[in-house]
């Protein structure tokens, strides 16, 4: 695929109406708090339109909060980041070594609520030039590249469940080889999926 085809593929996506998703799509008799105070953040779906993949994490084991995880590179707004794009940048800058400079964003899909409070923007561009991932050793145990069609295709998502604080949580699933993509990474990309398939 040429890279102005998928670029104008993931655009035409970008610009189909959507609304924001949250972990309890599929949860409906979880209701979120009523006092809940969200923190910004966002992730980057980095495309590289040589392979045509993306690029996720496998986060540490050795992290604190979802350790071993398969996330996108991202994390909370600082307050030095003056947009969550910025924030997504300087996170995958951080966590992979891609240097900002080498990312073409084409725009931002809408907010995702997580479960442990955060509002997520997820940012999408596209990798310019040759890019080697270096893994953060403190947050990132391995980084890797999944075809972007088989992220973006709603057949491949299967949705499961597991017991967690007392209930059944149900939740998307997108395996790919040995990697489990699940939680709020396998809904985001389920929402991606839903947009580059109208």
């Amino acid at each position: 695929m040429a890279t102005t085809d998928l670029e104008a593929r993931l655009k035409e996506a970008l610009a189909r109406p959507g609304r924001p998703s949250t972990d309890y799509d599929l949860n409906r008799d979880t209701l979120p708090p009523t006092d809940r105070i969200l923190r910004p953040a966002a992730v980057l779906i980095a495309v590289s339109p040589q392979t045509e993949t993306v690029f996720l994490t496998k986060r540490s084991a050795a992290l604190k909060h979802h350790p071993g995880q398969v996330a996108f590179p991202g994390g909370k707004q600082d307050p030095g980041d003056p947009t969550l794009t910025a924030a997504a940048l300087r996170e995958a800058e951080e966590e992979v070594g891609l240097p900002r400079s080498q990312v073409r964003v084409l725009g931002e899909m809408p907010t995702h609520e997580t479960v442990t409070g955060f509002s997520m923007t997820p940012v999408l561009g596209l990798i310019e030039g040759p890019y080697v991932p270096r893994a953060e050793a403190g947050e990132v145990s391995e980084v890797f590249e999944v075809p972007l069609a088989h992220v973006t295709d709603p057949a491949n998502f299967i949705v499961q469940s597991r017991r967690w604080q007392g209930r059944v949580r149900h939740y998307y699933t997108v395996p790919f080889g040995p990697y489990y993509i699940w939680g709020a990474t396998g809904r985001i990309l389920r929402a991606l999926a839903d947009r580059m398939t109208p």
